[in-house]
């Protein structure tokens, strides 16, 4: 409950929404109130209708007024609810639309501090995916469970007018569906849901590695490993939710039987109660019938309750975006060229995890220096370049260009990085066009002159429509190879002196790939290299190697050096050169 709370007690996402739309919000409730009491109310005349046609009364106008109640009611509960739909869907579609509003001027008002914690992809994430969740908590949770908490004070308080210790009797029954039910749904729901996305984020990491290496798998005959590996997350995954369904299902089922007794007591209660006389003995059929319609209203709330979890986080998520530390104010520029890129004492560990990635992490890496990072996928080998691009904050430490912190550079950004990784997007326009938009004021002859350094000038005059032949959407037109040298030739032209190298060789075959490696040590010669990869082919290019496991550096040294005096490192290198003890 305290963690309930706590998720919004700074929050500006959901509940100033729900002051600034309160009175189309009482509306939305009312009426949805309104639907379930024309249901019971239905179901409660017409049981008193049954009793009293069945007493046979002398005159038709005896239960006239009943007749027409049941018409009223049958007739109220459809429009009630068509009403409540169409008013709570207005409701929401409000609120998206502010959500969508807000997320764009927070976009564009903190752009650098957001740049700084987000990458696009999660600020689309948010934009697409953390937004339905709000929406779904109004619409099924939030209504669901205040118009059923507002119908179980409405039944306690009317069976308590006429029976004290019966309202106190369901009291009891009817908050085990109310409140004891989904407090259990949210809490088993939250640690199954816990446990999946763990094994979800385990799998991909273990995925990711299997494809990168997808070409050792099939030369050593191990297909079918490659199979059973994947297989074993999604079978645990399977199987969370089958335990999740048939949770659902004994949770429902629970529920039934509760009614079942409610109805039960309610027969007993209403026989001795209503029994004085003929006429007061109508009303038995009337209160035990009119409790089937309740049901729906309050199984419901143990459903939207259950998916508290998930809203919880994207709630985070979209504050987490909105406070975000805006110190656009505090940005500055580097008075002298870049010498030296430190990493100093570095701890960081994701919000959403106990998991610690990186513990007094050091890494210095002086102008014009190459380094590569290995490791195994999971490592934290992508987390450190998020954390050196700026695109996250140490938990403590510092990552600093020429003592000054990545933080505060972020206004020149482009100026100080170029990254060429595993998949560079490219344009549907013309090859010049894709390669300026590393250097907007570049003239032709510049463009064509990147081109000609990563040894792209034979295939494009070769091409019809030579420097002006289209991409098409991706790099389509080109193979991989071709696509990443094209992308090479837009580094140049930015001419940023730290160039990131993100596995942009993991999906070539070998001979492209030392080809590629050969251009890219070639013409960023005079660059600072921060080079992450999965294998040693052209490891010889670098001036020091570093691999990254567990958090820490579990080896460092140049390429000869390791070779000479790391047996591991050793063994990899003959692997990769396909070279056998």
């Amino acid at each position: 409950m305290k963690d309930f709370f706590g998720t919004f007690k700074h929050d500006t996402w959901v509940m100033p929404y729900l002051r600034k739309y309160k009175k189309l919000l009482a509306l939305t409730l009312f009426l949805g109130l309104m639907t379930f009491f024309c249901g019971s109310a239905l179901m409660f005349n017409s049981g008193y209708l049954i009793s009293k046609a069945a007493r046979h009364p002398y005159n038709i106008l005896m239960i006239y007024v009943p007749i027409v109640l049941t018409r009223a009611f049958g007739i109220g509960r459809p429009a009630f609810r068509y009403a409540e739909r169409i008013t709570s869907h207005n409701w929401v579609l409000r609120i998206v639309s502010d959500f969508r509003k807000k997320l764009y001027q927070a976009v564009e008002k903190h752009a650098v501090a957001i740049r700084q914690n987000f990458q696009t992809g999660d600020v689309l994430s948010i934009l697409a995916d953390d937004i339905d969740h709000i929406e779904n908590l109004y619409l099924r949770t939030v209504f669901p469970t205040v118009i059923a908490l507002l119908m179980y004070l409405i039944i306690i308080l009317a069976l308590g007018y006429f029976s004290w210790w019966f309202g106190l009797l369901m009291l009891l029954m009817l908050g085990l569906v109310v409140i004891v039910m989904p407090l259990w749904s949210v809490l088993i729901n939250g640690a199954r849901e816990t446990q999946s996305r763990q094994i979800q984020q385990t799998f991909y990491t273990q995925l990711t590695d299997a494809v990168m290496g997808l070409g050792d798998w099939l030369i050593s005959g191990r297909q079918k490993d490659f199979t059973d590996r994947q297989d074993q997350p999604i079978d645990a995954i399977a199987k969370l939710r089958r335990r999740d369904h048939q949770f659902q299902w004994w949770r429902d089922f629970t529920i039934q039987i509760i009614f079942g007794v409610i109805c039960l007591a309610l027969l007993v209660w209403s026989s001795f109660y209503w029994t004085s006389d003929k006429a007061s003995a109508n009303w038995i059929a009337a209160f035990v019938l009119s409790v089937f319609p309740l049901v729906d209203a309050f199984q419901s709330v143990s459903q939207g309750v259950s998916e508290w979890p998930s809203y919880q986080r994207s709630i985070k998520r979209v504050n987490d975006l909105d406070t975000t530390p805006t110190d656009e104010t505090d940005q500055t520029v580097l008075t002298e060229d870049f010498n030296v890129l430190r990493v100093a004492d570095l701890d960081f560990q994701y919000t959403d995890t106990s998991r610690q990635i990186f513990k007094q992490l050091n890494l210095t890496l002086q102008a014009g220096e190459k380094l590569a990072l290995l490791g195994p996928s999971g490592t934290g080998k992508s987390t450190l370049l998020k954390l050196i691009l700026g695109d996250l904050q140490p938990t403590n430490g510092t990552v600093q260009l020429n003592d000054v912190p990545v933080s505060r550079l972020q206004n020149e950004r482009a100026q100080l990085f170029g990254v060429l990784d595993q998949q560079p997007y490219l344009f549907n326009t013309s090859i010049m066009n894709n390669v300026r938009m590393g250097n907007e004021e570049a003239t032709d002859d510049q463009v064509k002159a990147a081109l000609k350094a990563v040894e792209l000038e034979p295939l494009i005059t070769a091409l019809p429509d030579g420097y002006e032949t289209v991409v098409e959407e991706g790099g389509a037109r080109f193979s991989g190879g071709e696509r990443q040298r094209i992308a090479l030739a837009r580094i140049l032209l930015q001419d940023a002196p730290i160039i990131i190298l993100d596995e942009p060789t993991v999906s070539l075959d070998p001979i492209t790939e030392a080809h590629l490696l050969q251009t890219v040590f070639r013409v960023l010669n005079d660059k600072t290299i921060l080079w992450v990869t999965h294998h040693l082919a052209g490891i010889n290019n670098v001036d020091q190697v570093r691999f990254l496991e567990d958090g820490q550096f579990d080896m460092a040294g140049t390429p000869q050096d390791l070779y000479a005096t790391a047996p591991r490192f050793k063994r990899l290198y003959d692997l990769d050169q396909g070279q056998e003890d």
